[in-house]
């Protein structure tokens, strides 16, 4: 066991090292007023801050968890390190040397574990660099870098370096340092071998990977020859430093910038880091070699510091494997207080191909926010499905309106269900609106559960907008209901006044399911075309084509009901032609805007200039209507 530490030394780096200076490597520090800085706690999740730093008194205090205590506290709780690990550590950053009570001078034997692991991590990734810039073996290692455009400067930057393709040359100079077998096997950088450790990376390139403090924790290490029969990407084993849900490649580098600017950039690998640090976007970070999660947004929101006009960009790959990601981060994008990007190359190019191929300002360029987050989550649902039918539409919706229903701020949950409306082209955006609220209190109800299992969409879209069969309420209730009926009741009574133009008219014209039905049954009797030539047979032909009872009692209920105009002339019959033909028109016009909406901002050039020409088109068609009558049918 290590010796208790001489009590005037712990005063004295106390002293030499500044709270402010220790927590502001964690968190966003802002100015609270009387000479306190505040951020947001990193040890409980808030929204506002309630964290409190006094640098004239040395001491933090939460509000919220009552945590609170003097710089080494601190260094303690958020490092999960003893006092002397922690005493330890902020005297090495300070260059104070400690006295032990018992034991004598700080021999490297008697320090603590964490402490030993994080040093004998420095001492690796300097010997990996060294290899990388001296040993001709790393070659390979160095023409990697060389074809993805990093030179030796950005190698030393990133402090990228080299593993020998031997058996043990690093277990044997961490020996040489004083590194105990045991503490190299705890430290992940050697394995268990069959005479004893070697080493765990072996003719790779390796990356340091660094914890927001900047130590170095662990490694990342790349394949470069055929006949290494590991993973493409090899990472540290998790060990007592490190836990890969836990760190990011890059936040060394990047968390002054994050906070400065209130924007981080998330991307896959740690070439692309580089590539967006060299290329200035310097709020670059990633994985490491997990899926972005609950732990890394903990990171990021004490930088961020929640505040409204805070961005965080994810730059995942266009394939399958980057989509499936995107919907990954989108689940935890409520986490965030602030609002969530996607950025996506067009040729489907990370960041590290794409300034190899178009230079610096491509990078730039490609992680400025365009695509929400949750946009591109919701269409990369909706794109399976055939939008251009009623059930297609349904089930699409059945899949994305669960994912809505996750969003735990009302405002922002209604805003995206519109916004899901118009991506599936329904017109009815209350209907969506109320399924997805529907689903969020369900979700409530089971205690956070998720929605509970309920009908379709496809069955409560047509529960809430299935008309009657017959009767008074279909006739009255609906003016564009009555406005077909009256046109039917014309094509029936009196098809000389609406022939030929009535027969031009499709099924999808009628609205009310019975009304189309009839239309279907004029249409399979000949149409009023033949209602001219012999009136007497017209209306027996089309009861006999109704297909059943309801249908057939719908056709004469229209042929013996009143028609709703005293004089029933060519004027009257042309106008209920048109309002119909409008309405169909105007209902065409909505679907194929929500065709635009649905295709966005990133759909084939060609076929948005179609989509647009019809548009253009339709609201011609429609003020000729309106403007010429049925002149322009």
């Amino acid at each position: 066991m290590a010796g208790r530490i001489n009590d005037e030394d712990v005063k004295a780096v106390r002293d030499a090292v500044p709270i402010d200076a220790v927590v502001s490597e964690y968190l966003q520090l802002r100015n609270a007023g009387g000479g306190n800085l505040k951020g947001l706690c990193p040890f409980h999740d808030e929204k506002s801050p309630s964290f409190q730093v006094s640098p004239s008194k040395g001491f933090f205090h939460c509000f919220g968890c009552q945590e609170g205590g003097d710089t080494i506290t601190f260094v303690m709780k958020i490092d999960h390190l003893t006092f002397s690990e922690a005493v330890e550590r902020l005297a090495a950053q300070v260059g104070i040397t400690l006295r032990y009570e018992e034991g004598g001078y700080n021999p490297s034997h008697q320090r603590g574990e964490r402490i030993r692991l994080v040093e004998a991590h420095k001492i690796a990734a300097d010997w990996y660099m060294e290899q990388l810039a001296t040993n001709a073996e790393a070659d390979a290692g160095r023409q990697f870098l060389a074809e993805r455009g990093f030179d030796q400067a950005a190698a030393a930057h990133f402090s990228v370096g080299y593993s020998p393709q031997g058996w043990d040359h690093l277990t044997r100079f961490l020996r040489g340092k004083g590194f105990t077998d045991k503490e190299l096997l705890l430290s992940g950088l050697s394995q268990e071998g069959r005479r004893g450790p070697i080493d765990r990376f072996r003719g790779r390139l390796m990356w340091p990977i660094r914890d927001i403090g900047g130590e170095v924790v662990g490694f990342g290490a790349r394949k470069l020859y055929e006949a290494d029969n590991g993973p493409k990407y090899l990472n540290t084993p998790d060990t007592a430093i490190y836990k890969k849900s836990q760190v990011l490649y890059g936040i060394d580098l990047a968390k002054k910038d994050i906070a400065k600017v209130s924007r981080a950039v998330v991307v896959e690998g740690y070439t692309d880091v580089m590539a967006c640090h060299l290329a200035g976007v310097t709020t670059a970070i990633a994985t490491c070699g997990t899926a972005f999660g609950g732990d890394h947004i903990k990171i990021l929101r004490r930088l961020l510091m929640d505040n409204g006009s805070a961005r965080v960009i994810f730059t995942f790959d266009g394939d399958s494997a980057g989509q499936k990601a995107a919907l990954r981060a989108f689940e935890d994008d409520q986490k965030f207080a602030a609002e969530t990007y996607i950025a996506i190359a067009p040729d489907g190019m990370d960041p590290c191909e794409l300034r190899l191929a178009k230079g610096d300002e491509a990078v730039a360029d490609l992680v400025e926010p365009r695509t929400p987050l949750f946009e591109f989550a919701l269409r990369q649902i909706v794109v399976r499905y055939d939008l251009d039918t009623p059930a297609g539409r349904a089930a699409a919706l059945d899949e994305a309106a669960p994912i809505v229903a996750r969003i735990k701020n009302s405002g922002a949950q209604h805003e995206v269900a519109v916004q899901l409306a118009g991506m599936l082209g329904i017109l009815d955006t209350q209907f969506v609106v109320k399924r997805v609220a529907q689903l969020a209190r369900w979700a409530r109800d089971r205690g956070g559960k998720g929605p509970a299992p309920a009908r379709g969409a496809q069955q409560s879209y047509d529960a809430a907008h299935r008309p009657a069969v017959s009767g008074p309420a279909l006739t009255l209730r609906n003016p564009v209901y009555a406005t077909e009926r009256e046109l039917l009741k014309v094509a029936l009574q009196r098809p000389d006044l609406v022939s030929p133009a009535f027969d031009a008219y499709g099924i999808d014209e009628f609205t009310a399911a019975p009304y189309a039905a009839v239309r279907q049954a004029i249409m399979d009797a000949g149409g009023v075309e033949y209602g001219v030539q012999d009136s007497q047979d017209y209306l027996v032909r089309v009861r006999e084509a109704a297909p059943d009872d309801v249908v057939r009692a719908m056709v004469t209920e229209l042929a013996v009901e009143a028609i709703m105009r005293r004089t029933v002339d060519d004027v009257y019959a042309s106008t209920v032609l048109v309002q119909v033909r409008r309405r169909a028109v105007d209902r065409r016009i909505q679907e194929v805007q929500g065709t635009l909406i649905r295709l966005g901002n990133g759909g084939d050039p060609a076929h948005l200039a179609a989509v647009q020409n019809e548009v253009w088109v339709l609201q011609q068609y429609s003020q000729g209507l309106r403007e010429h009558g049925a002149a322009a049918l």
